[in-house]
């Protein structure tokens, strides 16, 4: 990997991200057509990722801070619950990250059979939910950890994160506006320890790809992912989902064909 891949890349991961398209399948098939080895991009791939995170954080910057105040009045509020839930959505991929780590990195193979495989899994979900009869149902406990399930789900290259929890809260019934902030905020913490635990770990910089590149890649990821964040979430809100699912079903044709 150069400089000019780890900036594009890095690009891509921003653009991608908030949009139910698999930010991670994009990079996988990206990196086959660069000829970046998976051994070499994991941890660049972790790095993206983070930085995408921390973009999230700066946008809902101020809808963050009024929910840690909330929960610092010690006392069930809106805010409390609000993150009792987001709390609950963590679970099942905190589960994923402790007991199948080893099976979730196997993954990041650059098999873009399996990834386009899973880009079509991503255009059938995403077709089903603009499908199913919308409703305004608040987003419950229980909801909290089935989207949560839907997120561990999609630690997988080619399932849509966004697109998994933002169509499975569709799917049980929850007001669509309120599961794209939802879908967004629920990310935050799981990444960011993931993160956190490779550097501490030490491995972060083990690999064969060196700390410049990494760094460059979070910086491309970090703007780009800002920009498109701004914008991109009211996409997600407003846009019909079948156009997405069509992108990803032509996306993942692409994808078994290039192999």
């Amino acid at each position: 990997m150069n400089y000019l891949e780890a900036v594009l890349l890095g690009i891509l991961q921003g653009l991608t991200e908030f949009l139910p398209v698999s930010s991670s399948g994009h990079l996988e098939i990206a990196k086959y057509l660069f000829g970046v080895s998976p051994e070499e991009s994991f941890y660049f791939t972790v790095a993206v990722h983070g930085a995408t995170v921390i973009s999230t954080i700066v946008v809902f910057r101020d809808e963050i801070l009024k929910l840690i105040t909330g929960v610092l009045k010690f006392r069930m509020n809106e805010q409390t619950a609000y993150i009792i839930k987001l709390m609950i959505s963590m679970i099942p991929v905190g589960l994923a990250g402790i007991f199948l780590k080893e099976r979730i990195e196997e993954m990041f193979n650059g098999n873009l059979v399996f990834v386009g495989s899973m880009l079509l899994v991503t255009a059938g979900l995403l077709a089903l939910a603009h499908f199913v009869r919308k409703k305004e149902r608040s987003i419950g406990y229980f909801d909290a950890l089935i989207i949560g399930i839907a997120q561990a789900i999609a630690v997988i290259p080619g399932i849509s994160r966004s697109g998994a929890t933002i169509s499975t809260g569709l799917l049980i019934g929850n007001n669509k506006h309120e599961m794209a902030r939802f879908s967004f905020l629920m990310v935050l913490v799981p990444v960011i320890g993931a993160n956190f635990l490779e550097i501490i770990s030490g491995e972060a910089m083990s690999g064969s790809t060196g700390a410049g590149l990494i760094i460059t890649g979070f910086i491309a990821a970090f703007i780009s992912g800002y920009a498109a964040c701004r914008w991109m979430i009211e996409l997600v809100r407003r846009s019909r989902f079948i156009w997405f699912a069509v992108y990803c079903a032509v996306a993942g044709l692409v994808s078994v064909i290039l192999s």
